[in-house]
């Protein structure tokens, strides 16, 4: 399958952050006219500097999609095509501020859902879900069918936007589908935003060359994806003519234990081999123990599969902030704290007005 945009207005929602960029980046590059919509909430991950290289060929409006500005309605309005990537990316910040999760994560993906019925319906609409609402796996690899039962906030309100999307569809208001995605690295990750995931943090300390550690044994598996692979997905399930699914499962190419995969952060960073340490409380009560992906729907149906292995990947990620880095990591935040600021502990002031 060979995803065809050329020409067509297409509209992406979080476009400033890691993936939402990568993805304009391709578009733009398949003749896509496109538009960015993004807060830019801090701790979010959203960077002008992410779409530097495509000024003057993309539109891109700082605007809230739960909000009700001119700014949103011209671009969903202008839109054929939707990806809707905008939300908030921490786990462990939805633990500590589960309210402020759920306005980004729940709340102002109805409203946003809501606007786009209205304006355009039955518009394709691709969400960016992610593996965490099957919270523990009960079995290896995950499929579609696995049960949902997320174990933090994020996850929570991930599902629950997730629900929205299938609900408008089955409703035949749009055509929603749903990538439920795991570990997604690459270049343009947020690697000064605290609170992330490992594989930031792995890939941030290897760039600033500080000794990588490894919570637990290091014996827990994970299928990390590349970004390319996880665009092609995206592009595949924007596409495609007729959906047969709501739901696919976007994995990496093969899994393996965060012990190796901290090895080889070590080895092309030139570092000593990593540590291992006890887990803080706080990360052991939201791990989920080994996680790999079923991705036999998404290739069968899509015709979609990871091609790039982790270290081909990470290697391509380490050469790109080695010339980037300063655009993503100011020297002072070279060990992000996990703290949000003060305001940031308080709901946006277009959400907190309704």
């Amino acid at each position: 399958m060979k995803p065809q945009y050329s020409g067509r207005e297409v509209l992406i929602t979080g476009g400033l952050g890691f993936l939402g960029s990568s993805l304009a980046i391709r578009l733009s590059a398949l003749g896509a006219n496109v538009t960015i919509v993004d807060s830019l909430v801090r701790g979010c991950g959203g960077n002008p500097y992410n779409v530097s290289s495509l000024k003057g060929r993309v539109r891109v409006f700082r605007c809230d999609i739960g909000g009700a500005s001119q700014s949103l309605y011209r671009s969903v309005r202008r839109a054929e095509v939707i990806f809707n990537l905008a939300g908030e990316i921490s786990h462990s910040h939805s633990v500590r501020f589960p309210r402020r999760d759920a306005l980004l994560n729940a709340t102002a993906q109805l409203h946003f859902l809501e606007h786009c019925s209205r304006m355009v319906p039955g518009i394709r609409v691709v969400y960016s879900g992610t593996r965490q609402v099957y919270g523990v796996p009960r079995y290896l690899p995950v499929d579609e069918n696995h049960p949902v039962s997320p174990i933090d906030f994020n996850g929570i309100h991930k599902y629950v936007a997730a629900m929205y999307h299938w609900h408008y569809a089955r409703m035949k208001r749009l055509d929603s589908v749903v990538l439920n995605l795991t570990n997604v690295y690459g270049p343009r990750m947020a690697l000064a935003v605290p609170c992330q995931g490992f594989l930031a943090n792995f890939i941030r300390k290897a760039v600033t060359r500080q000794r990588l550690e490894v919570f637990g044994d290091g014996q827990q598996l994970r299928d990390p994806v590349f970004v390319d692979d996880a665009v092609d997905a995206f592009l595949a399930a924007g596409s495609v003519e007729t959906l047969a699914s709501r739901a696919y499962n976007v994995g990496g190419p093969e899994p393996l234990e965060v012990g190796r995969i901290a090895q080889i952060a070590s080895h092309l960073g030139g570092l000593p081999p990593p540590l291992l340490r006890p887990f803080p409380d706080d990360s052991k009560k939201i791990d989920i123990g080994s996680y790999c992906t079923d991705t036999s729907l998404i290739r069968r149906e899509l015709e979609w599969a990871p091609r790039v292995s982790f270290e081909d990947g990470l290697s391509r990620t380490l050469e790109y902030y080695r010339t980037e880095l300063r655009h993503y990591l100011p020297v002072r935040d070279a060990e992000p704290h996990c703290q949000l600021a003060p305001s940031l502990e308080r709901l946006p002031r277009a959400a907190a007005a309704r």
